[in-house]
C-alpha cells in the first residue's frame, strides 16, 4: 500500500509540474529567442519550454521501465532518448564538465539537467526545487534545495541543444 501510496504521489507532482509549466512559457531565459546558434547552413536551439514538458512525460511514460537502469546518468540518458533528444551517452562527471549537446543555464526550466559531480537528475518543478532522478530507492522526485543536496556542491542546470 505504502510502495503505491508513493507511486501515486510521485505521479501527481509530475503531472502537476506538467501542468504548471504548461501554463507559464516565460522567464526560460530567452531560450527560444537568444538560444539560438549558427553553424555553416546549420541552426541549433535550446530546448523550448514544451519540449521540457515532453522530458517529463517520457519520465512518467516510462517510469516502471526505468526501474532496470544501472545509475542516474543512464536513466537521464534513457528518458532523452524516449523523449526524442539523443545524445551521446555521457556520466554525471561529463556532464558537470559539460558536453556538446548542452549549454549550461543559470536559470533551469523544466526538462533540464541538474547535475553534481557524481550524480545528475533531470529537473522537474523549477519553482519548487523538484527533479527527477535514480535515488538510492531507485527511481524518484527529490527537493534539490534539501539539506542532502546543497552539502554534495553546487549543482549546475543545463540544457540539451537542439540541431
Amino acid at each position: 500500500m505504502r510502495k503505491k501510496f508513493k507511486s501515486v504521489v510521485m505521479t501527481a507532482v509530475l503531472c502537476g509540474s506538467v501542468l504548471s509549466a504548461f501554463g507559464r512559457q516565460s522567464g526560460t531565459e530567452g531560450a527560444t529567442r537568444a538560444g539560438s546558434m549558427q553553424h555553416g547552413l546549420r541552426t541549433a536551439r535550446l530546448l523550448t519550454p514544451d519540449d521540457g514538458l515532453a522530458i517529463i512525460s517520457a519520465a512518467l511514460d516510462g517510469q516502471r521501465h526505468f526501474t532496470s537502469n544501472r545509475d542516474c546518468s543512464h536513466l537521464v540518458h534513457a528518458i532523452y532518448q524516449r523523449a526524442g533528444f539523443p545524445y551521446e551517452y555521457a556520466d554525471a562527471d561529463d556532464l558537470y564538465d559539460g558536453v556538446d549537446a548542452f549549454r549550461r543555464v543559470s536559470h533551469p526550466q523544466t526538462g533540464d539537467l541538474i547535475v553534481w559531480h557524481g550524480h545528475v537528475g533531470i529537473v522537474v518543478r523549477p519553482s519548487r526545487h523538484i527533479f527527477f532522478s535514480f535515488l538510492s530507492k531507485g527511481p524518484g522526485t527529490d527537493n534539490y534545495q534539501s539539506a542532502y543536496w546543497i552539502e554534495r556542491g553546487q549543482a549546475r542546470f543545463y540544457r540539451y541543444l537542439k540541431k
